[in-house]
Formats: C-alpha cells, sequence, structure tokens
C-alpha cells in the first residue's frame, strides 16, 4: 500500500488488484484528519498486506476515533478487526445490515457499534459528515459521506474503474487517464459492480444522482478509483449514462481455460470437461 495526502486533511492508503482481462482495479481507504481522526475502510485481507502498518505510518492508530466502513464487502475490511484492537477509543460506524453482515464472519463488539443511516450526519469535532447512498452500488449496506468542510465526497465504490496499469491505479491523482477513456472504464465499472442499473425505473435512478449534484464536491473519493480533483461535472454525466451501457457479460469456462494455458508459456488450452 502507498499513502499520500489530498490537501492537509486527507490521507489516501491505495491498494489495487489485478482482474485478468479487465485491467488493475484501484482499492483505496482513507484516513479523514478530522479533530475525531476517521479512517474510511480498511483495505484488502490478502496476507500480504498489512492495512495498519501503513495506517501507523500516518497516524497512530490509537488516536483514531471513528472507522467509517462504507460497507462490509471484504475489499474494505482487510483490516478492520485487528484496527479495532488498536484503536480500543474508535467507534464502528455502520449500518442494521452492515453489522450483521460481518457478524456472519465474526463477532461485532456491538457497544462499539455506531449505525448511521443515508439521510442522517456523523459530528466528528470539528466538521459534520453527511451520509448519503451513492448512487451506484453493489451492497444494500453501502453509506458514502460528504464533508462540506474540505469539500469532499466519499463515494465507497461508485465512480469506480479499472485502470490500464498498478502505476495508474495507486496514483496520486486520475487527472493523466483521458476523459474519454475515464469515462468507459467508469461505465464498465458501473455494470460490472451495479448490474441492477439496468433494469430500474430510469428516472427514479436518476433522482438519485440529484444529492450529489447538490453537493457540488470538488473532490471525489472512490474505493476503486484514484482521487479525483475538478472532475465532478464529467462523473455526474457519466453516471447518467449508465443505464443504457452494454451490460457486462464475464468469461465463461471455454475463455477460463484459455486464459490459463496463456499464463504457460507454449501452453495448450485445457480440454473442456463434460
Amino acid at each position: 500500500m502507498n499513502a499520500h495526502k489530498i490537501g492537509s486533511d486527507i490521507t489516501v492508503l491505495s491498494d489495487c488488484l489485478e482482474a485478468p482481462g479487465l485491467g488493475f482495479i484501484p482499492v483505496n481507504a482513507f484516513v479523514l484528519h478530522s479533530a475525531q481522526p476517521v479512517v474510511i475502510d480498511t483495505g484488502l485481507g490478502l496476507p500480504d498486506r498489512n492495512f495498519l502498518e501503513t495506517l501507523g505510518s500516518v497516524i497512530d492508530p490509537a488516536d483514531v476515533r471513528w472507522i467509517w466502513l462504507t460497507h462490509p464487502d471484504r475489499d474494505h475490511t482487510g483490516g478492520l478487526f485487528e484496527l479495532l484492537a488498536a484503536a480500543p477509543k474508535a467507534r464502528l460506524v455502520t449500518t442494521y445490515l452492515g453489522a450483521g453482515a460481518m457478524s456472519t464472519e465474526r463477532p461485532v463488539p456491538l457497544d462499539r457499534v455506531f449505525l448511521v443511516n443515508p439521510g442522517q450526519s456523523l459530528d466528528v469535532g470539528d466538521r459534520t459528515l453527511r451520509a448519503f447512498r451513492p448512487p451506484l452500488f453493489d451492497n444494500p449496506a453501502t453509506v458514502g459521506f460528504y464533508d462540506d468542510r474540505s469539500g469532499t465526497c466519499f463515494s465507497s465504490d461508485c465512480f469506480g474503474a479499472p485502470m490500464p496499469s498498478a502505476e495508474l491505479a495507486v496514483a496520486d491523482d486520475v487527472g493523466p487517464v483521458a476523459g474519454e477513456d475515464l469515462r468507459d472504464a467508469q461505465l464498465l465499472w458501473a455494470t460490472i459492480d451495479s448490474p441492477w442499473v439496468h433494469t430500474v425505473d430510469t428516472d427514479k435512478y436518476l433522482t438519485s444522482v440529484q444529492p450529489l449534484r447538490t453537493m457540488d464536491p470538488q473532490t471525489v473519493l472512490s474505493t476503486h478509483l484514484p482521487p479525483a480533483l475538478g472532475l465532478t461535472p464529467q462523473m455526474l454525466d457519466m453516471l447518467t449514462k449508465a443505464p443504457d451501457a452494454n451490460p457486462f457479460v464475464g468469461p465463461d469456462q471455454q475463455a477460463l481455460e484459455q486464459m490459463l494455458a496463456s499464463f504457460e508459456p507454449g501452453g495448450e488450452p485445457l480440454a473442456t470437461s463434460a
């Protein structure tokens, strides 16, 4: 993992995961250096990642007061329980569904849980974090938030995009990616992560974009995109196109066998099982 600052208030803890055939998926966590410091998500749970060590390079975990879990998928919870142990004063911000989902893997200390629903707010000492449901999401427990002091929207999976290289996936800024390439990658991600966007009432979906227009954030921080500064109009336009984007169809077994064979020099496709 890499760590870099966005202004004076935010540190990005950036990582990525290669997805064969798609590219490199950014996987970010964040630290909001508010009066009561907030950690947003806790990275991948793979054995070669050490979230707590990277976090400790930018803040003493014991100083963390809030852990905002945007949703309980495993690419967001990798370092969660280690952080809860290292940050005894921290409360875990999630939803009723989020707490329930996490409890199927490991008991969650309910006395440390703080439930926040979309439309509610959290006071972290020097600012108020306003919770909202991003227009695109892959988990019903998803809750992002807007920090009006820094003008930053934390959007969870929404606005994500696979990048063509690991270097771009962990870049300080998504700005170097050409506008059309970024839009196409975000639309691809939208159809992968939120396939329901093709089946819902389009007018109702577009209504869900309005809170973001009202926020008009200067910076958008997605779990699955390098930081986006000053790109909100383009990204909102992308959201309006998502329902009409081509649905994603993943590789089938034959494609998987060809992919596996390509990993071996001179390899031949495996025989298809009956």
